[in-house]
């Protein structure tokens, strides 16, 4: 795959895009920065539609009626592109697909206690620069693209960018031994690995964040960030796939990969061809990691919401917790992410039993979907779960997707709420407030402006309830249920913000909507992406701005005219000002006077970003005390001491009493620094003068100092 095809491959698709364009940016493809109005559709391609015969592995790779799992299935893009043509994704109401990570993956079928297993699910990569060949050719792919863009679907694709594939330190003959090509030419073996391009630290035991960055996921090779040949390849490999038009990117193991490169890379992103992203941080039932949520909130991309998606599997799938456990999970997470409604909702996935359980109520599961669709965040329905798929455990989660009914009542579900995220923002941008509940009964309210949607479920299968007291924003009039009464819900009638008592039938949900007709004031709903430099571009969704161009604020400066690059009333696309970096508030002002909210916690970054490890030996410390890092720069915390980076590691790249950090920071710059001991409250400043770095053009760098006295 060579770079400068793919950029006349990429341009072709932009200029179809365009001719396709419709009239409401924020419900298109054309909208890459946000996907607050989708609701995506995960795809294990090899397990879809297999429609090119011809491209199927041969031998033991090959399991013709899919009943070996852990072999390839013949699923391709080209059968992905056959259900786009014949309506199914537009009739069910999808406008994502997120398919399995479209690069080269290994050949070698590998053998685990007696059971060959293949790289059929695409996180076994050899060559990132180049398309897997079991899944099509790079004109397939492109078709794919080009196919899906005209049903107005866009395009997601996985990115393991953590490791390569399984390898051995000690027999190189075990599968491919991990080894990582560049478009064809051998960089690097796991045992053959002469610049170091992997970490040869051994298998991760999950103990803490620093074991499981640095050590092997498993026996896959790990790929050691630090090094600027490794930088550069992932960053011309991630613009490949870009300049071919892809929508958005899911990232694989964000928690197995220091954050610091990780945001270094997505600053890369967003100043060449921004789209939405978001990444994979496994949490179990009940997991409460502070990690998981600075990352969500600081490293540039969204995470798959595996706090949604464990307690709704509580409450719902399993009934190991209750309704109001889901009421203080969402407003827990309404504060602990800085953007909820960009994280990506879901019940089931592919590392993940499915939801549906053999012998049980189809209606757990149609629950689920209702609130995941009407709920914050980007709903993602993993597929066949529209089709009441089961299967418990890695690869019976995985199975072949086996009928297309549209007739069914999970479909129809799916099918009549997935558009109401686009023509009703309540459910794009809104909030969420709880407005009745108790163990079984859970009504909620999205709101955003005077766009109003009132859902009610009962999730008790055998009895009614009597629904008394329920206030809703909702304005007089009589409603009815959006579902249709699929799912036994009833109309309501409203006065004065007041709902008449009413019986809510057992196992039933309801869905009740306002939306107006315009809007007069700026309703700022969304700034993505939330993280950039100087003069890249920026998104704004919400409603109300007007069609004449106004003004749009990062903080106190104004930016206008040619900076704005397109105005609508719906989307606003600016260019980042060239002020001062640090963190900002966004916010709109129609070309009248009259001003949106504030959407906070934009990252104005100083420029051009790097990845550099920062460490610092003779560092010792008291027990409960750890040592971290500030400095001269916005990505440094500017000197502080509150809010400095860190804390630091001291086990594996370096050993206590050295510690280090890797940072995402400006590239070409002269840094000053000092690392600090904090226990709690209290702060020990290194003495001595600032140390000082100039950090490298591109790339990845390091520095080694010690400790001051």
């Amino acid at each position: 795959m060579q770079t400068p095809q793919l950029s006349r491959l990429g341009a072709l698709l932009l200029a179809s895009l365009a001719a396709t364009a419709l009239a409401a940016p924020d419900t298109h493809v054309s909208n890459k920065a946000s996907f607050a109005t989708d609701v995506i559709y995960q795809v294990v391609t090899d397990r879809f539609v297999d429609g090119n015969t011809a491209n199927n592995p041969s031998g033991a790779a090959f399991s013709a009626g899919c009943t070996q799992l852990k072999l390839y299935c013949g699923g391709d893009w080209q059968g992905l592109i056959n259900k786009i043509n014949d309506g199914y994704f537009t009739t069910l109401g999808i406008t994502a697909l997120w398919i399995s990570q479209p690069v080269e993956n290994i050949y070698a079928v590998i053998n685990y206690s007696g059971t060959n297993s293949t790289a059929y699910h695409g996180y076994w990569a050899r060559d990132f620069k180049k398309p897997d060949p079991r899944y099509g050719t790079l004109t397939d792919f492109q078709n794919l693209i080009s196919a899906a863009h005209a049903k107005g679907i866009k395009v997601v694709i996985d990115f393991a960018p953590n490791h390569s594939s399984p390898a051995s330190q000690t027999d190189a003959s075990f599968a491919e031994n991990g080894r990582l090509y560049d478009n064809g030419a051998l960089l690097a073996g796991y045992s053959n690995d002469p610049s170091g391009y992997f970490h040869h630290n051994g298998g991760t035991s999950f103990a803490n964040l620093e074991d499981g960055i640095y050590r092997n996921l498993f026996d896959l090779a790990d790929i050691d960030h630090n090094k600027a040949a490794m930088d550069l390849y992932f960053k011309q490999a991630i613009k490949a796939w870009l300049d071919l038009g892809i929508d958005g990117i899911r990232m694989d193991a964000v928690k197995h990969m220091p954050k610091g490169w990780q945001k270094n890379f997505m600053a890369e992103i967003y100043a060449y061809k921004p789209v939405f992203t978001f990444g994979e941080w496994f949490l179990s039932p009940d997991e409460s990691d502070p990690a998981y949520h600075d990352f969500a909130n600081t490293s540039g991309m969204s995470l798959l919401d595996f706090q949604f998606g464990q307690r709704v599997r509580q409450v719902l799938r399993n009934g190991s917790k209750t309704m109001l456990d889901l009421d203080a999970m969402l407003d827990a997470s309404a504060t602990q992410y800085q953007q909820p409604i960009d994280q990506v909702t879901f019940i089931d996935n592919h590392d993940m039993d499915r939801f549906q359980v053999v012998g049980a109520s189809g209606r757990k599961l149609e629950q689920a979907l209702a609130l995941t669709l009407t709920s914050r965040g980007v709903p993602a329905i993993y597929y066949g779960t529209e089709q009441y798929m089961t299967g418990n455990g890695d690869p019976n989660n995985r199975a072949k997707i086996g009928a297309f009914n549209t007739s069914n009542t999970a479909f129809k579900v799916i099918q009549a709420l997935a558009p109401l995220r686009k023509s009703n923002p309540a459910l794009a941008y809104g909030s969420t407030q709880e407005r009745w509940k108790n163990s079984d009964i859970y009504i909620y309210e999205r709101k955003f402006g005077s766009a109003v949607v009132l859902v009610a479920i009962n999730r008790n299968l055998s009895s009614s309830a009597s629904i008394s007291g329920l206030l809703t924003a909702l304005p007089n009039g009589s409603f009815t249920d959006k579902l249709g009464g699929l799912l036994n819900g009833n109309s309501i009638s409203v006065s004065a913000g007041a709902v008449p008592t009413f019986t809510l039938a057992a196992g039933a949900v309801a869905v009740w909507e306002y939306k107006p007709a315009s809007y007069a004031s700026p309703l700022l709903g969304r700034v993505g992406p939330m993280l950039g430099k100087p003069g890249n571009t920026v998104t704004l969704d919400g409603r109300g701005f007007g069609s004449t161009k106004g003004t749009v604020y990062f903080g106190a400066s104004a930016v206008t005219g040619a900076d704005i690059l397109s105005w609508e009333d719906s989307q606003i696309k600016v260019k980042v000002p060239a002020v001062a970096a640090g963190s900002y508030a966004v916010k709109v002002a129609q070309a009248g006077g009259a001003q949106s909210g504030s959407y906070a916690g934009f990252q104005l970054l100083s420029g051009s970003q790097v990845s550099m490890r920062f460490v610092v030996n003779n560092a010792s410390t008291a027990l409960g005390e750890n040592v971290y890092l500030t400095g001269s720069a916005f990505e440094l915390s500017n000197w502080s001491s509150s809010n400095p980076v860190g804390a630091c590691f001291n086990q594996i790249m370096h050993s206590y009493p050295s510690w280090y950090c890797d940072v995402s920071v400006p590239a070409n710059t002269t840094l000053q620094f000092k690392f600090i001991k904090k226990n709690g409250g209290a702060v020990t400043w290194e003495g001595g003068s600032n140390h000082s770095v100039t950090t490298p053009a591109s790339g990845a760098g390091k520095v080694i100092v010690n400790w001051q006295p």
